[in-house]
């Protein structure tokens, strides 16, 4: 009988020290986790871009990291994984390790891609948490002068007598140039081809060449060839007409049936990433889009920033996903 009591108080004492050594070790561990974002940052952090060279994205995040990196103490450095409709440079921010020191740009297209892509090894809204945005701006639909399209709807009478031969620049499927080339083509009810290629300077050489018949590409990445002539503006993606290109319309203007949209750029870091460092990013992101240099460099991009809080831009992000996942499924756009 005392051996039985004896046998139950040493199960008792050892489930007892159980839940001590259990809560021990969550303190340990959240005392690494701050310890670590007390530390961080020791050396360099890579910020993954999932696009070629040549990006809206890159020319946005350039200034922006290197305010941060003044402020943090360390370099951000860019670092180009293209491949997949960015889905490739996804994965290997999905992989890296929560500990501050691995980033992900990305845009418009990270909210198509977990649409399009079935194959995909992460998940878009659990396995990242968004940071900051740099800010958005108008698409624009562009030609070669060469072409001779004087309006929108020059455009679209050649695509209907083209049989279906016409086409049009994206930076792969599932891109975002690619999704507002065929929100644009179903709104017209015409027939395009997608050629897809690494970056927005091959793209638009291509497309100022005459080879292709359009591009629907990053107002910011335009600009300065739609105002030497090289290219023709025909229209731009947004509500109102963008503040640069006062004469050109938008797509409701020229007669489409669409409401609007913009490409927004941005940051995310891994899920799991300590909420002090999180933190931390985001606070040095908002205080150096307020630095002037910097605002003005983004404005050469066509960039309107609206400072957004952590939580609003997750929403921000969450909404996107939800209706760019409407326009693939109406195109039938999948990443095999």
């Amino acid at each position: 009988m005392l051996e039985g009591r004896n046998l139950a108080v040493s199960r008792r004492a050892r489930r007892g020290w159980n839940v001590v050594a259990c809560v021990s070790t969550m303190f340990v561990v959240a005392a690494g986790s701050s310890a670590l974002a007390q530390q961080w940052p020791t050396k360099p952090i890579t910020a993954i871009s999932p696009f070629g060279p040549g990006t809206s994205l890159e020319a946005a995040a350039r200034p922006v990291f290197e305010k941060m990196s003044q402020d943090l103490g360390q370099a951000i450095v860019i670092e180009h994984r293209a491949g997949a409709g960015s889905a490739t440079g996804s994965a290997a921010a999905a992989r890296a390790a929560p500990d501050g020191y691995t980033l992900l740009l990305q845009s418009s297209t990270f909210s198509i891609v977990h649409s399009v892509s079935k194959n995909r090894t992460y998940d878009t809204l659990k396995d990242f948490t968004p940071i900051a945005s740099f800010g958005a701006q108008p698409y624009v639909l562009v030609t070669a002068p060469s072409k001779g399209y004087r309006t929108l709807g020059d455009l679209i009478a050649a695509a209907k007598t083209s049989s279906g031969k016409m086409n049009y620049a994206s930076l792969g499927v599932g891109s975002a140039p690619h999704i507002a080339a065929e929100r644009f083509r179903l709104a017209a009810g015409i027939e395009a081809q997608n050629i897809a290629f690494r970056g927005p300077p091959d793209a638009l050489t291509e497309t100022m060449t005459g080879r292709l018949d359009f591009y629907f590409t990053a107002l910011g990445s335009a600009l300065a060839l739609i105002k030497e002539g090289k290219l023709t503006a025909l229209a731009v993606s947004t509500t109102a007409r963008a503040k640069e290109l006062p004469d050109v319309p938008t797509l409701k203007e020229a007669g489409l049936k669409e409401d609007g949209f913009e490409l927004w750029l941005g940051f995310f870091a891994p899920a799991n990433t300590p909420a002090d460092i999180v933190g931390r990013l985001h606070a040095a992101a908002q205080k150096a889009m307020q630095d002037e240099t910097v605002k003005q460099r983004l404005a050469t991009l066509s960039l309107t920033s609206t400072p957004m809080t952590l939580e609003q831009f997750a929403e921000y992000f969450r909404k996107d996903v939800e209706d760019s996942a409407k326009i693939v499924s109406r195109a039938k756009i999948e990443i095999n």
